[in-house]
C-alpha cells in the first residue's frame, strides 16, 4: 500500500460574499483569502470579513489569509482587531525587510507573492526565503494591468518543473477548474490560489465553479 501524498492546499481567493464564503466551506477548500485592497474588484473591509469568518456555514470550515498590497502596520492591525486571519498575504512591491518587519510585529507567517514570466524571476526567492513562511508563485500583471493578481493570466508552468522551492508555496495566475488538475501535474505545486477562475463576473464569486476548483484539484490524489 503506498502512503498517501500530502493533501493539495486550495485556497479560494477575494471572498466578499457570503455565498461564496458557504461555497468555499462546503467544497472542502483550505483557504479563503479576503483582499484588503481598495482598488480591487473583490476587496472588502475588516468588518465584512469579519462577519464572512464568523459565518458558521457546513462543511469543512478554512483557515483565512488577508491579501495585502504594501499596507501600513496601521492599516494590517486594524484588519486583525476585525478579522481572525492565519496568514498574511502580501502582494505588492514589498522588500525583505518590510516583510521581516510585518512578520515580527504581527507574529503570523507571511506569504510573499512574486511575479513570474521568466526563469530570471526565481532569483528573487534567495533574498525572500530567510523572511517568509510561503511563496505565491503567481503570473506577472499584464501591461497595463491596474491590479498586482486576479487579472487571469498565466505563466510558463514547465519554469517550474522539478525546480525546488524553499518554503511551502502555491500556484496562482489564470488557473481554472478545467486546467488546475493539469497545472498541478506540471508544476508539482503543493498548493493552488484561484480568484478570477471561479467567478461569473468580475468579482462575483459562481459557487458552480468554486465547488469544481476545488474537487479538480483534490482529484489529484485520488
Amino acid at each position: 500500500m503506498q502512503p498517501s501524498l500530502p493533501r493539495i492546499q486550495v485556497k479560494i481567493c477575494g471572498i466578499n460574499d457570503a455565498s461564496a464564503y458557504d461555497a468555499a466551506c462546503r467544497a472542502g477548500a483550505d483557504w479563503v483569502g479576503f483582499v484588503f485592497y481598495p482598488p480591487s474588484p473583490r476587496a472588502v473591509t475588516p468588518e465584512q470579513a469579519g462577519e464572512l469568518a464568523a459565518r458558521g456555514g457546513t462543511g469543512r470550515r478554512p483557515l483565512c489569509a488577508g491579501l495585502f498590497v504594501d499596507a501600513s502596520d496601521e492599516e494590517i492591525a486594524a484588519v486583525l482587531e476585525s478579522v481572525p486571519l492565519s496568514l498574511l498575504q502580501l502582494h505588492g512591491m514589498e522588500s525583505p525587510e518590510r516583510c521581516a518587519e510585518i512578520r515580527a510585529r504581527f507574529g503570523l507567517p507571511v506569504m510573499k507573492a512574486l511575479g513570474v514570466a521568466d526563469p530570471e524571476d526565481f532569483a528573487l526567492l534567495d533574498s525572500y526565503a530567510p523572511v517568509v513562511d510561503r511563496f505565491l508563485l503567481d503570473a506577472k500583471p499584464p501591461r497595463g494591468a491596474s491590479l498586482p493578481g486576479g487579472n487571469a493570466a498565466s505563466f510558463d508552468w514547465s519554469l517550474l518543473a522539478g525546480r525546488p522551492i524553499p518554503h511551502p508555496w502555491m500556484l496562482a495566475g489564470g488557473l481554472t477548474p478545467a486546467n488546475v488538475a493539469s497545472a498541478i501535474r506540471v508544476t508539482g505545486a503543493p498548493g493552488v490560489d484561484v480568484s478570477s477562475g471561479v467567478e461569473r463576473m468580475r468579482g462575483v464569486k459562481d459557487p458552480v465553479l468554486i465547488a469544481a476548483f476545488v474537487a479538480a484539484a483534490h482529484a489529484e490524489q485520488e
